[in-house]
């Protein structure tokens, strides 16, 4: 039986607070700003709780089951990483400190600057995009200030494979540059033929993402790097999935030029919620005097062993310049400090090997069930179709409703648009064996109740708070009220 709305528990002369006794002088409130047919609840303190509680139990989250939402890496946050963004010291420093009262969080900057880079092997980083988005807007900025700078403007177009995340035709046009999709081959790696074809003097660079979307390495990726390089563009990577590269691939020595990193992903702060993010940059010696600024710099080495450096931001001499009025996201830098303070050399390398080996134990335990367009060894992720041989009307979003039955939440849905009824599954490394055949078994169980009962899933899901959803209608019909509105003209 579902429990009755707070509306409907509400009983005159209840109060869910006690304000305590007002000791400075009352001012009215303007009858302007008064609204005497308010219609809200009269509820004690209890039912308040009990209310909001309620509510808060019906969301799901990484600490309460498996997340396989791939492309967003939802893996397990480390409370360490909350406790430690919340010390008084970094959580209550005022945005317009200056530098001589922000050392210790400028120290963490700069220590958090120097492990990107060396993670990623590019020569300088800055902390200073606050998501991935902006952290791509950086990288083509750079690109389009690098060769303006040298006089060189007939380069009017970014190349972009057709699997690549779906900011980047966004990003290319952002900056003003014309997008040009390269087609895949049959192995879902950039066809070169075609990436050699459209690489001329007006190509000023390239933008792909390694794993790409189908979570696959690109075979040929030295290939691709030099036909760009050949012809005077530059190498953008899209460092979204680094979880499948860190501490045992450099981007920067495998010749890119700019990459940004989502430190929210790979960093282990999931997004969800819709955010807060971070997308730091990383350069290659080229780009360096066009970061974004300002980047944290040593202003005075230290004079002794008792003694510690000054740091100051400094602003590069050829910057694209702000991206924004403050410095990044802060909360996540601190994050991201201590998830690779803690996990070490080691450990980084640990976590890259666990997240590739969780997504190809799920896909080849998976791969006698389910379609895999390109069934080779993946990288943190892989992409299956959602639909079967001979059953009618059975789509990957039946089966993402029937998962919700179990208790699991859905991959990634419609992505990459390159596979048909496509889902992308990323397990992370945060699971352990046990999780991944629970999630197994219940894709083998789904595939079986398609055959035998495809209505179970069509109708699907039957457990959660609410049925299915129009949801073309409910995006189109927002009710932004937890009450219910009646129906309007039948």
């Amino acid at each position: 039986m579902s429990e009755p709305l707070i509306y409907d528990i509400g009983s005159p002369g209840r109060q869910g607070a006690t304000l305590p006794v007002c000791d400075v002088p009352i001012t009215p409130i303007p009858s302007e700003l008064v609204r005497a047919n308010l219609d809200l609840p009269e509820v004690s303190e209890l039912q308040v709780v009990r209310h909001f509680t309620r509510l808060s139990s019906l969301n799901y989250s990484i600490d309460k089951g498996f997340y396989p939402l791939g492309s967003c890496t939802m893996k397990y946050n480390p409370k360490v990483n909350e406790d430690m963004a919340r010390l008084a010291g970094f959580a209550q420093l005022h945005p317009l400190v200056d530098n001589e009262g922000a050392q210790g969080a400028l120290a963490l900057m700069y220590q958090l600057q120097q492990w990107l880079a060396e993670i990623s092997g590019f020569k300088a980083v800055s902390l200073a995009p606050a998501a991935g988005a902006q952290g791509e807007f950086a990288g083509i900025l750079m690109i389009r200030k690098y060769h303006l700078d040298r006089g060189d403007t007939k380069r009017t177009k970014i190349l972009i494979p057709n699997s690549a995340h779906g900011t980047n035709p966004a990003t290319v046009t952002m900056a003003g540059f014309v997008a040009v999709e390269l087609p895949a081959d049959a192995n879902g790696d950039v066809d070169l033929k075609a990436l050699r074809e459209a690489c001329d003097d007006t190509v000023a660079g390239m933008m792909i993402t390694v794993p790409n979307t189908l979570g696959l390495f690109e075979s040929h990726i030295l290939e691709v790097v030099n036909a760009v390089h050949d012809c005077g563009g530059l190498m953008y990577m899209d460092g979204a999935n680094m979880n499948a590269l860190m501490g045992v691939v450099k981007p920067g020595e495998l010749g890119f030029d700019v990459m940004h990193y989502n430190l929210h992903k790979t960093f282990s702060t999931p997004h969800g919620g819709g955010g807060p993010g971070s997308g730091p940059v990383g350069v290659g010696e080229k780009l360096v005097p066009f970061l974004p600024g300002p980047v944290v710099t040593i202003s005075e080495e230290a004079t002794g062993d008792e003694e510690a450096p000054l740091y100051a931001m400094t602003m590069p001499p050829k910057s694209i310049g702000r991206l924004k009025a403050f410095y990044g996201n802060f909360g996540m830098h601190v994050r991201a400090f201590t998830y690779i303070a803690i996990n070490g050399d080691q450990g980084i390398k640990d976590i890259t090997r666990h997240a590739v080996l969780n997504a190809n134990y799920i896909r080849v335990k998976l791969q006698d069930t389910y379609k895999i367009p390109y069934n080779r060894a993946c990288g943190h992720e892989f992409v299956l179709e959602g639909h079967f041989e001979g059953v009618e009307n059975i789509h990957a979003l039946d089966i993402s409703k029937r998962l919700m039955d179990y208790g699991f939440h859905p991959p990634t849905n419609y992505f990459p648009l390159i596979v048909p009824e496509a889902l992308m599954i990323e397990p992370t490394e945060s699971e352990d064996k046990a999780t991944l055949d629970g999630f197994i078994d219940t894709m083998k169980k789904i595939a079986a109740e398609a055959h035998e009962n495809p209505d179970l899933l069509r109708s699907a899901p039957h457990t959660a708070p609410v049925s299915r959803l129009d949801e073309v209608r409910a995006a189109k019909q927002l009710v932004l009220c937890c009450r219910p509105i009646p129906e309007q003209g039948g």
